[in-house]
């Protein structure tokens, strides 16, 4: 890209040929730098809720059960309550009339009620806690994002758990 930067600078006249192909090159690599961004943050958060799932799994267990899954999914959506709380806490303190952390306050919010709203129905995108296999390349997962393949994730909804 920074060639055609530098390519960009020689040219002379704005509506030449030359000048449209290597516009056209450089919003090409521009889209697709974009869209790679958006698969490295898609990849983030979903590694992030399989580990947090891995930190909480019972040790002695090599699979969960419904209730138990149902209990540990449970514990995910309530994971941000201690959060709102503060936030609560700190917003009912002195005699301000604005909200202190309303951005953050507002996207707990939001990210709660669309958990809640898919576990209800469709399901939450999660691990299959209830299979030998997946429990194992669970268990021996290090963090590593490149690994996140391995994993078979399953929409798991309240439905299915009673």
């Amino acid at each position: 890209m920074p060639n055609l930067k530098k390519n960009m600078e020689k040219l002379k006249h704005p509506n030449s040929r030359k000048t449209m192909s290597l516009s056209k090159k450089m919003k090409r690599c521009e889209k697709r730098d974009q869209s790679k961004i958006g698969t490295h943050i898609k990849q983030n958060l979903i590694g992030e809720k399989i580990m947090w799932f891995k930190e909480r799994l019972p040790e002695e267990c090599a699979v969960l059960n419904k209730e138990q899954t149902l209990q540990l999914i449970e514990t995910y959506l309530s994971r941000f309550d201690e959060e709102l709380e503060q936030i609560a806490l700190k917003n009912s303190v002195g005699q301000r009339k604005n909200r202190q952390h309303a951005s953050r306050e507002d996207i707990i919010n939001i990210t709660k009620k669309r958990e809640h709203e898919e576990f209800e129905t469709c399901g939450l995108e999660m691990p299959d806690l209830m299979d030998q296999h997946q429990m194992q390349v669970l268990k021996s997962w290090n963090g590593e994002l490149r690994f996140l393949q391995h994993f078979k994730l399953k929409r798991i909804a309240r439905k299915h758990l009673i």
